[in-house]
């Protein structure tokens, strides 16, 4: 049976300017006929699967392709060939346009003649509901009801890309709530790194000597237990809407979620890269847009390896070392029952050390997006247009201001260091006080610093702190923003003290 890949479909958006890779299955033997645009390639099934490269093509739209093995045929109309992102990552990511901030609004004026397009990779636990879901999956048109399920953070990005582009934009939404970047990765990655590899370690410890049909009936209890769980807790919020996540869980026991690690948890370790991204790779795409890093903050200081392990083995499941990589860096986050663990802090840093090491890469600064005891801000448009700023500057050469000031390096002068910025050349747009920075002698005592602006640097000092040796800036999981950059875009958090120290 001739069949493309399901990300394949009628409305899809291809990528201009570059070669477009199109796959799928069918007979052994059969000759495959692929044609738009003017072009036609053609290869034959072998062991099942079928391959083509068409040449780069301009932008366009309502184009058709065509598929055929000499008896079966597959038409896709409405093509487009634009600008292709995918947006990779948790439930920032995932957070759809109708429970954003100004959904309904931003719904409300949507057709299908808005040059933005929506791919969504099922979420799936398993190879076979994969195989399953994605029969019913397919490119989607803008309009009121068509777009509520979209990223809004993609929705924002693209929208304001397809507008300073002037050509169509589509989206393959690649994302899950809760997800550490574990799950988006394959097992080598893991096993080859020992530093992460106890994500792994952890799960075939669970499953060691368990047959398959003891992992889905562990599967199938923990979610009855689960749905039982928030149906309760669902009761319990609507006599007490304002209760707290640890009050619920002195009254209902542990949240049982996410589950053992078995063989059929989602949440488990590969299984996002083996059964969502390989669904849409090598799909041809401009970059990939990743916002993620809140469920391993319980493993701040490994996740700088496992970050751009990820990034690493994207560009090469793609077969494209260069593959634009822009990132969203965390806002400040914290529970309102929880201390301040600085956890968040260092998942921060280590995703401005990505930016910083890791080549054609982007980061999207958000400090100031954050919400308090709020996990999933609402206001995703700012998201949105700074990582489309990023892309800009990054991917399409354009003269746009992208960044916030970004600390490069401290010296001291006397009593003080005196912080020096990149992007700071027009200065700094200090909003209700200087506040947010700290300075600490070689005991690492931080305390509160007095700032003092100068061009494109700060003078920082404290008093009892005669012989300065460190500085920091919004280093907290939750805090008041106030240094931003004359372009709106906030300075991007920072510590002289871990670097110093190792």
């Amino acid at each position: 049976m001739l069949r493309a890949a399901q990300v394949f479909s009628s409305n899809m958006v291809l990528q201009r300017d570059k070669n477009v890779a199109l796959w799928g299955q069918g007979e052994d033997g059969r000759t495959i006929t692929a044609e738009i645009a003017g072009q036609r390639q053609e290869t034959v099934v072998r062991d099942g699967r079928w391959a083509v490269t068409f040449g780069p093509m301009e932008a366009a739209d309502g184009l058709t392709m065509r598929i055929s093995d000499g008896t079966e045929e597959i038409v896709f109309t409405n093509v487009a060939v634009g600008e292709v992102w995918f947006c990779g990552g948790q439930s920032n990511m995932e957070l759809e346009l109708q429970n954003a901030k100004d959904g309904a609004k931003y719904l409300a004026e949507l057709d299908e003649n808005v040059p933005v397009r929506y791919y969504y990779t099922p979420k799936v636990a398993t190879a076979e509901e994969a195989e399953e879901q994605g029969r019913n999956t397919a490119w989607g048109l803008a309009g009121p009801e068509s777009s509520k399920a979209w990223s809004a953070v993609g929705f924002h990005f693209a929208k304001k890309l397809s507008e300073d582009l002037g050509v169509i934009v589509g989206l393959i939404g690649c994302n899950w709530g809760g997800t550490s970047a574990s799950s988006w990765v394959d097992r080598k990655t893991l096993e080859n790194d020992r530093t992460i590899a106890d994500y792994l370690d952890a799960h075939d410890k669970h499953v060691a000597g368990m047959s398959l049909e003891d992992q889905k009936k562990e599967q199938e209890e923990y979610s009855k237990a689960n749905i039982a769980w928030d149906k309760a807790a669902a009761e319990i919020m609507k006599e007490k809407p304002g209760i707290g996540w640890g009050e619920l869980e002195e009254k209902l026991g542990k949240n049982p979620w996410p589950g053992p690690m078995n063989d059929f948890n989602p949440f488990r370790p590969t299984n996002m890269y083996e059964n969502m991204v390989m669904r849409v790779c090598p799909y041809t795409i401009k970059g990939f847009l990743y916002y993620q890093g809140e469920s391993d903050d319980h493993r701040p200081d490994s996740y700088y390896r496992l970050f751009t392990a990820l990034i690493g083995l994207w560009r090469e499941s793609w077969g494209d070392d260069t593959l634009p990589f822009i990132m969203v860096q965390l806002p400040m986050h914290r529970y309102a029952g929880d201390p301040d663990y600085k956890h968040w802090c260092r998942i921060r840093d280590a995703q401005m050390k990505a930016f910083r090491t890791v080549k054609n890469t982007g980061i999207a600064v958000i400090l100031d997006c954050g919400e308090f005891n709020e996990i999933h801000p609402k206001d995703k448009l700012p998201v949105g247009e700074r990582l489309c700023l990023q892309a800009e500057k990054l991917c399409y050469g354009m003269e746009v201001s992208a960044f916030g000031p970004i600390f490069r390096r401290a010296v001291r002068d006397g009593g003080s260091m005196v912080a020096e910025f990149d992007y700071a050349e027009e200065g700094f747009d200090v909003r209700g006080g200087a506040e947010g920075f700290e300075i600490a002698g070689e005991d690492g005592e931080f305390v509160p610093a007095k700032a003092e602006f100068m061009g494109s640097s700060v003078r920082l000092s404290a008093e009892g702190v005669e012989k300065p040796f460190y500085i920091r800036y919004c280093y907290t999981n939750y805090g008041e923003v106030h240094i931003f950059g004359m372009n709106g875009i906030p300075m991007a958090p920072f510590t002289t003290y871990e670097g110093l120290r190792t």
